[in-house]
C-alpha cells in the first residue's frame, strides 16, 4: 500500500515515467550510481518535452531544447531490485529557458529519495541563439507547471 508521501508525488508531478532499477547501475557501495540519476532525470526530461511541441520543433525546425544545467540531491540511496518513478514538472519560465523540478520515487522504500532541478534553454539549433519562449509552446509548459515543491 502506498503512503501519502505516494499520493503527494502523484499530484505534484504532471510527468511521471516508471523505470526499474537495473542490477549494472549499482556501485561498489551497493546502491545506484550517482551517474545513473542523471539518465533517469533525462528520461523524465523527454517524456516531459514529449508532452509538448518541443521534440517536434526540434525535428522540423531545427529549434528546441538544450540542457543548461542540473543539480541533484540525494537523500536515500536507492538498490537493486526496485521500481522507480521519476516525476518532472515545470516550475519557472522565462523569456527564453525553463526550470524543471524531478522527484524520484522508490516503489521498495515506499518513499521520495531523490530530488533535482535543471534548466532548459530553447535555442535555433542553427544558429546557436535563444528562442524566446511564446505561442503554443509557453501554454504547453504552463499546463505542466507546478510551484509547489517536495521538500
Amino acid at each position: 500500500m502506498h503512503s501519502a508521501t505516494y499520493e503527494q508525488f502523484l499530484a505534484d508531478y504532471p510527468c511521471i515515467i516508471e523505470l526499474p532499477v537495473q542490477w549494472g547501475e549499482m556501485d561498489a557501495f551497493h546502491h545506484v550510481n550517482n551517474v545513473a540519476y542523471f539518465r533517469y532525470f533525462e528520461s523524465s526530461r523527454i517524456a516531459l518535452f514529449n508532452k509538448t511541441s518541443l521534440m517536434e520543433s526540434k525535428r522540423t525546425q531545427g529549434i528546441g531544447p538544450i540542457l543548461a544545467e542540473q543539480s541533484c540531491r540525494y537523500r536515500r540511496a536507492v538498490s537493486f531490485p526496485d521500481t522507480i518513478k521519476i516525476g518532472s514538472r515545470v516550475t519557472t519560465i522565462s523569456d527564453s529557458t525553463f526550470l524543471q523540478d524531478y522527484a524520484i520515487y522508490s516503489t521498495a522504500q515506499d518513499a521520495i529519495t531523490t530530488l533535482a532541478t535543471s534548466r532548459t534553454t530553447v535555442i535555433n539549433y542553427a544558429t546557436g541563439k535563444k528562442v524566446m519562449i511564446t505561442g503554443d509552446l509557453l501554454t504547453e509548459l504552463e499546463a505542466l507547471r507546478s510551484a509547489d515543491p517536495i521538500q
